[in-house]
């Protein structure tokens, strides 16, 4: 069997590769991607996870409105590394903010370099970093280029809050794993993927750094601090 793990791009990799050896994938969005028939029936070879990412950017574009609520432009970071998940995540974010009266900058990064030359590129007053394995892995280099510019940076995964970014709202990656974890022990054991329903998160995580917070000079509002899982101080 396959754990294609590592987001979009391994998860369709193993799909092409393959019609009978099951796959099991954490993934945003499988039904949109054609990973799967629908999250209850898998129909297929494939089952796994949803942390639900791609749906998560309207959440994240009204989070940066309440945070800066002064701020008429906001930038999105993506990465073209996938142009199926690229194109859900910048229908999602232009809708969300054409709702909240806010312009979207689309910035596209896939490497190094390229996040680098994004940053110079910036002209909103908050930026959204894509849910993705490329940016968790360069979220250091993110931090300190969002620190540079004094600029609010928010993404759904709690590594990049925990990093130095200013607030992260998603689903447990750990959790996902764990999970992934679980139906390949139940493969292995000789349950086939089409009857494995597609799990999905049912806790969400609001992780607030203050700290970096303090460093813009930002005042996190009461509503947001409310809802906060964590409050990194």
């Amino acid at each position: 069997m396959i754990a294609a793990l590592g987001g979009t791009p391994p998860a369709l990799a193993a799909k092409n590769a393959t019609a009978t050896i099951p796959i099991v994938f954490g993934v945003g969005d499988p039904v949109r991607l054609g990973l799967v028939a629908s999250l209850a029936r898998p129909g297929g070879n494939l089952t796994g996870t949803s942390g639900l990412e791609l749906e998560l950017v309207p959440k994240l574009v009204e989070l940066m409105s309440e945070l800066v609520p002064s701020a008429r432009i906001i930038a999105l970071l993506v990465t073209s590394n996938n142009p199926l998940a690229e194109h859900i995540i910048i229908q999602n974010a232009q809708q969300a903010a054409s709702a909240k009266g806010l312009e979207l900058q689309i910035l596209k990064a896939s490497t190094e370099s390229e996040i680098n030359a994004a940053f110079v590129e910036l002209e909103a007053g908050g930026l959204i970093v894509q849910a993705d394995p490329l940016f968790n892995s360069r979220r250091e280099q993110l931090v300190a280029l969002a620190s540079r510019r004094a600029m609010p940076a928010i993404s759904a995964w709690r590594e990049f809050a925990e990093a130095g970014g200013l607030i992260s709202y998603g689903a447990s990656r750990t959790g996902g794993w764990h999970k992934i974890g679980i139906y390949v022990g139940k493969i292995l054991n000789g349950a086939k993927p089409a009857d494995l329903p597609v799990e999905q998160p049912t806790r969400f995580d609001l992780v607030v750094n203050l700290k970096t917070a303090k460093a813009l000079g930002l005042t996190v509002p009461p509503s947001i601090l409310a809802r906060a899982t964590e409050v990194i101080e």
